[in-house]
């Protein structure tokens, strides 16, 4: 453990753990990028260095340490979306662990995809592309989100492969009710159920087990809400699952390595999570993260204390934007850890903030505002008081 200081019960005090971020919180910046690149704490220096210090030691010998390290990850997701951790392979990114997801479906045999508009872009795009070379994606109006999870299930129909979908949309962080049926719908053709959890993972609190029965995909990474930075990515797999991605790296079968080639079928490790392995990776994201995750456990940042936390944040943001074109959610149970508002120009509102120290971002017409752990009120209130001088009230300029 890097990190031994508790907390002391209760709700989260953003100011408390300020002093934990020096590095990310200069004077004159307020960071409302919870959404997306959330500052890192001190510690996570000190978990990077010790990625150093541990090959400069033992060079190619390392890895034995670093998969201990990747080990304190996984049952770091394990802890915060239930299941066991030998279920959960890692990845660089969530588009690597999609793309090996994908190249395990069978699309000769079940040539059709389903999926929303309301996917990342990284998803979106390999979908279109896919489809570009003749495979049948079909793509779910992302609204209205209240029935979105139903009209996803009716899709899929005989013949479908699988059924992709987000838990939280990225773009108005709407929570997606009611996902189990598409798990359901999935299971009763002989499909895969996939859910990009991203914009859940370590702000709002679920189990794999919400998402229906096995067997259900799950991904999501930590370089958002868990502070654990880039590299951080899983895939929660079927512990039973028998699906041999094309996409596969030599660590799938990392256990008979020492074996002879031969000519017959590729083999994979015994685990469900085995199949789903890459290759050699650079394994000081992992020891960033395990740090971070001693510093959470050491100050009792829960996700159950970080959800109490963020619905307030999210909720003294929306109560200062009236007038404004809101897409996220009012009601707390319905929103995720961000409030995206429309508003004409809104990369260049970004620009003007960024000049007065008020880190946001953008998609399209939207702006977004994530609060994190660290961000006081104050801050929020004024933010939000740069944002009315800037787009006007209601995002009409002057």
């Amino acid at each position: 453990m890097w990190y031994t200081r508790s907390m002391p019960p209760g709700p989260i005090d953003p100011a408390s753990l300020r002093e934990h971020y020096g590095a990310f919180l200069r004077p004159g910046r307020i960071l409302l990028t919870g959404h997306s690149h959330q500052a890192w704490p001190d510690v996570a220096r000190e978990g990077l260095l010790c990625a150093f210090d541990e090959a400069a030691a033992h060079v190619d010998d390392k890895w034995a340490r670093a998969a201990q390290v990747a080990d304190r990850v996984r049952r770091g997701v394990a802890e915060r979306i239930g299941g066991r951790a030998e279920d959960v392979a890692l990845g660089q990114s969530t588009h690597e662990l999609v793309s090996r997801f994908l190249s395990a479906l069978d699309l000769r045999a079940r040539p059709r995809i389903v999926t929303t508009t309301g996917e990342f872009h990284s998803l979106d795009r390999q979908l279109r592309r896919l489809a570009e070379e003749g495979v049948e994606v079909c793509f779910v109006e992302a609204g209205p989100v209240e029935t979105l999870a139903e009209r996803v299930a009716a899709e899929v129909v005989e013949g479908t492969a699988a059924a992709l979908v987000s838990t939280v949309l990225f773009q108005s962080a709407s929570r997606v009710p009611h996902l189990s049926a598409v798990t359901e719908a999935a299971h009763r053709v002989g499909a895969q159920a996939l859910f990009d959890a991203y914009h859940a993972f370590n702000v709002v609190p679920f189990r794999v087990e919400d998402l229906g029965p096995d067997p259900v995909f799950v991904t999501a990474g930590g370089y958002k809400y868990a502070q654990w930075g880039e590299g951080n990515c899983f895939l929660r797999v079927p512990p039973d699952t028998e699906l041999r991605p094309v996409y596969t790296g030599w660590f799938s079968d990392f256990t008979r390595l020492d074996e002879a080639r031969g000519a017959g079928r590729v083999g994979y490790g015994p685990r469900g999570a085995d199949r789903f392995a890459g290759g050699t990776y650079d394994p000081a994201s992992h020891y960033r993260a395990a740090a971070v995750l001693d510093f959470f456990d050491a100050h009792g940042l829960d996700v159950d204390r970080l959800r109490a936390l963020s619905l307030r944040q999210t909720g003294r943001l929306l109560g200062g934007l009236g007038g404004y074109d809101l897409l996220t959610p009012r009601e707390a149970a319905a929103r995720g850890g961000f409030v995206a508002l429309r508003l004409p120009g809104a990369a260049a509102v970004v620009r003007s903030l960024r000049g007065r120290g008020v880190h946001a971002d953008s998609r399209g017409d939207l702006l977004r505002l994530g609060p994190a752990p660290y961000v006081t009120e104050g801050e929020i209130d004024a933010a939000l008081a740069n944002l009315r001088e800037i787009a006007g009230e209601g995002g009409a300029r002057d």
